[in-house]
């Protein structure tokens, strides 16, 4: 069982996942963040590697990718960051990024990079199963979960296919369309779940618009784990680490309620 998988092995227990782009305001504050959100109750932590065209992401995370870029991060930069926190957390720690800067590092190297670094999974929305054959191999040779995503257009083809072949859990995008807080969840997210339960014997965790803890709560009823990113970079812009600490164990309390 891999680490990430291990989230999943507590009883009753729903994994809360938190984002955060690397580099974003700064580097400091990445190796600041990773302990504090680990402290304040997350399971998972999905390091960003910022892209130019990050094109499943919305304003608030393609601001902090552009900010990250100009800061000068480039992947061999996330992944000292990623070797510095392993080092500090003890929870899994997750690249997110997208198919094109982990094949212009060369995915061998990449993925043996991430290994030596303390890496658990790989997050890469723009790789479909169907393409995603040669990594999968790469990954699984380093001990690496590969992470595919479903949306709720997916046909029942694509979820078979993803359920045959994701590693660690399935990333479930709440809506169609791009990250980003939203004041509701859809209603049709439950009927997905239900969906892609009846193939999938993987943990399910649904992120992409999740920006409270009530809806934290009503979508950890349906799925194993919850996915929050774009709230805790408006709140680090907003209010710092105190305010991203106070909401992260607003979110784990939310979550602790249904498995009382």
């Amino acid at each position: 069982m891999s680490r990430v998988s291990s989230v999943f092995g507590r009883r009753g227990h729903k994994a809360l996942i938190a984002y955060i782009t690397v580099g974003y305001p700064t580097v400091e504050h990445t190796l600041k963040a990773v302990p504090m959100l680990a402290a304040s109750g997350c399971d998972m932590v999905e390091l960003g590697i910022p892209f130019s065209d990050p094109l499943a992401d919305g304003a608030t995370i393609q601001k902090a990718s552009y900010y990250s870029l100009k800061n000068g991060v480039t992947p061999k930069l996330c992944l000292e960051v990623a070797s510095r926190l392993s080092g500090k957390v003890d929870i899994p720690l997750l690249f997110m990024t997208y198919f094109n800067p982990v094949l212009s590092y060369s995915l061998e190297r990449f993925c043996a990079a991430c290994a030596r670094s303390g890496v658990d999974g790989l997050i890469i929305p723009d790789l479909q199963p169907d393409e995603g054959a040669e990594l999968e191999l790469i990954t699984e040779k380093h001990n690496l979960d590969l992470i595919y995503l479903l949306a709720p257009t997916s046909s029942d083809n694509r979820i078979k296919l993803v359920a045959e072949r994701a590693r660690g859990f399935i990333y479930l995008v709440s809506v169609t369309g791009v990250t980003g807080a939203r004041a509701g969840l859809p209603q049709e997210l439950q009927s997905f779940v239900r969906r892609v339960r009846k193939a999938a014997k993987q943990p399910l965790c649904v992120g992409f618009g999740i920006s409270t803890p009530e809806q934290a709560k009503r979508v950890a009823e349906l799925a194993d784990g919850v996915i929050v990113g774009s709230k805790i970079i408006e709140l680090l812009e907003t209010g710092g680490m105190t305010a991203v600490s106070d909401f992260v164990k607003q979110l784990r309390h939310a979550l602790d309620q249904i498995s009382k």
